[in-house]
């Protein structure tokens, strides 16, 4: 149901997107989206989101119906780590890409999800599942699935704000040294192709840390947290420095022995929304990946704490 809310302030300073989504219970991208529409007004006029508020002012918001997406949900089976009224923990496969676009509605994660979750709240102003961050179609691993507007508003401000745990497993070529680093430089289009990301100047600010875990022949297991969440990030980070991820045919080379790139979110952990509690979820490595790494005649002597 529509609904119209109005709120006066008692500070000055705040800028409007923060101040709506903060008293609306709603995503900082969804206020400005509704600030954007004209659905928002400040003492009776029209406001953009960077505007400064006073005290005393008076905002009117308009949150219209959730608007229907023309998506279909289909029973594709899900590795579900952690459910609750608010949220879920998945394991994805690699090959299942996560939101529809144009040319591929279907036999996504979303398409699953609407299949699982039958009471999906209004999300984002649509009626979709809460995808707050995604991982590659080939990348395996952890992700967590919003149900509703407040529980998508926490996890993507705790996404913003660096709060939220993400590690990964590489095999990457090569032998990289120093064993512990960190690998900081922008990310962006790449100018010479637009499908792909690149290390450009003038790109959003990015920082991957890694450890080695183990030097396999001329390759190397690595474990990379992402302190930023840009698309591509460890794949371009890696391939920039010149140790590209094994079986990226994007960023690298294809793999003989892999069908994929060896990319696999293995540690996913965050405060719960609305009790504040964190908790922390690990997955193994899938069989692709211990397939490779048996093929390459490791002892595949990974840390306990690494694969749960």
């Amino acid at each position: 149901m529509s609904e119209t809310f109005e709120y006066s302030t008692n500070k000055s300073g705040d800028r409007l997107d923060l101040f709506v989504s903060r008293m609306s219970n709603i995503s900082r991208s969804y206020a400005q989206k509704v600030i954007s529409c004209g659905d928002v007004t400040v003492n009776g006029h029209s406001a953009k989101s960077s505007l400064k508020l006073n005290i005393g002012d008076k905002v009117t918001v308009f949150l219209a119906d959730p608007t229907p997406l023309e998506l279909l949900p289909e029973k594709i089976h899900l590795k579900i780590i952690y459910e609750n009224k608010e949220l879920m923990v998945i394991d994805k496969p690699s090959g299942l890409t996560v939101h529809p676009a144009p040319g591929n509605w279907n036999h996504t994660l979303v398409n699953a999800i609407l299949a699982h979750c039958t009471e999906l709240g209004g999300i984002g102003g649509t009626l979709r599942p809460g995808i707050v961050h995604r991982l590659d179609k080939d990348t395996s691993g952890l992700m967590v699935i919003a149900k509703n507007d407040s529980a998508q508003k926490s996890l993507s401000e705790q996404i913003k704000e660096r709060k939220v745990v993400k590690r990964y497993i590489a095999l990457i070529h090569g032998s990289l040294s120093p064993k512990r680093g960190a690998i900081e430089a922008p990310i962006g289009r790449d100018p010479r192709n637009r499908k792909r990301m690149a290390v450009v100047e003038g790109g959003r600010q990015a920082r991957t840390n890694y450890e080695v875990i183990e030097y396999i022949n001329d390759y190397t297991l690595v474990e990379a947290s992402l302190e930023t969440g840009r698309t591509h990030q460890i794949r371009v980070h890696f391939s920039s420095i010149g140790f590209p991820v094994v079986g990226d045919a994007t960023y690298g080379k294809k793999s003989q022995q892999l069908d994929r790139h060896f990319l696999h979110a293995h540690v996913l952990g965050f405060n719960l929304p609305g009790s504040g509690e964190y908790v922390e979820f690990k997955s193994e490595l899938p069989i692709d990946l211990q397939n490779m790494l048996g093929q390459l005649s490791s002892p595949l002597r990974l840390r306990n704490h690494l694969i749960a």
